[in-house]
């Protein structure tokens, strides 16, 4: 298979989230068929949805991976499931040890019950878009819209890079 570029989302809020940020890269760049390209700064934000719950710490990764999106799925799943992820149906943003999102597979569009790619909130939310811009100021998503455009609409005061 052709090697495609990817961007993965990180972000954690339990335990000691930089230290399962740092490990889930690690474990990622060790997969066979992936080869990890950049790394954003990351950044301190106020959690999604119920508020009575830690700050995370996000970031972005950049990959180029000959692994099929769906079997890239399936292994940022494990890696999770290795930092004692827990995924509670019905409990939406809530308090996690690692949370990994397949942001963009190329400038493949995928639409499945399991994996939305691009992933939806890439315009909405500034702890994605900002970390994103690091590693690729003049992206264009798939559906034609300026990563910078996106990352304008948004304050992104609500971020705190960690040294």
């Amino acid at each position: 298979m052709t090697p495609v570029i990817c961007y993965i989302g990180l972000g954690g809020n339990l335990g000691n989230p930089v230290a399962n940020l740092h490990s889930a890269i690690a474990r990622i760049a060790a997969v066979a068929g992936i080869e990890l390209r950049g790394v954003s700064r990351f950044y301190l934000s106020k959690p999604m949805g119920p508020q009575d719950q830690p700050d995370y710490v996000n970031a972005v990764i950049c990959v180029k991976t000959t692994l099929e999106a769906h079997a890239l799925l399936q292994t940022l799943f494990e890696v999770e499931r290795e930092h004692g992820r827990e995924r509670s149906p019905g409990l939406r943003w809530g308090p996690r040890t690692l949370d990994l999102d397949l942001l963009l597979y190329g400038m493949e569009t995928v639409a499945a019950p399991d994996l939305r790619v691009p992933h939806p909130g890439i315009c909405e939310r500034s702890f994605v878009a900002l970390p994103l811009a690091e590693l690729a100021p003049r992206l264009i998503l798939p559906d034609g819209r300026r990563l910078q455009g996106c990352l304008q609409a948004l304050a992104c005061d609500d971020l705190h890079p960690l040294a």
